[in-house]
């Protein structure tokens, strides 16, 4: 079966009711726990994106905390998973600033970790391609936003 383009279901669901529009998204919340959240973000929490940052930044904060530092093995799939949940709520804001703060948040916890991740080639390549990243990010926005961004990367990066 053929899924259909994005179009051809936003012209479909111009033709609905209020009501069938609300039945169609409670079905659609109950398949996946992240269309539940996607759901969660764009009712609860997209008026207030400030607020929305300083708690993914929190829930950030609390995963390093908990990070397994026995072995690189397990602080490079702690990363990851840190990484995994950052990049869903940046979908969920779909802001390249929001982006690129929460990226910058990442980098300043990853640094003050205390891990010699020089050493390691994995733990680097996190680190380098995070860097990339909120490079490409900042390089998108407004000159204003890019100076203030650009001071707080190159703290993290010097």
């Amino acid at each position: 079966m053929r899924s259909a383009s994005v179009q051809e279901i936003k012209q479909e669901m111009s033709h609905l009711k209020p009501a069938e529009l609300v039945h169609i998204c409670l079905r659609l919340a109950r398949f996946k726990k992240e269309n539940k959240e996607l759901l969660t973000y764009l009712l609860f929490e997209s008026g207030d994106e400030a607020g929305y940052i300083e708690e993914v930044k929190q829930e950030i904060d609390n995963q390093f905390e908990e990070i397994n530092r026995s072995h690189l093995y397990f602080v490079k799939k702690s990363l990851r998973k840190i990484l995994r949940m950052i990049g869903k709520h940046v979908r969920y804001i779909g802001s390249k600033s929001a982006e690129a703060e929460l990226l910058l948040h990442f980098l300043v916890r990853f640094k003050e970790m205390g891990i010699p991740y020089e050493q390691s080639p994995m733990l680097l390549n996190i680190y380098n391609g995070q860097l990339k990243k909120v490079k490409a990010a900042i390089a998108t926005m407004h000159e204003d936003l890019q100076y203030d961004l650009l001071r707080k990367l190159s703290s993290v990066a010097g």
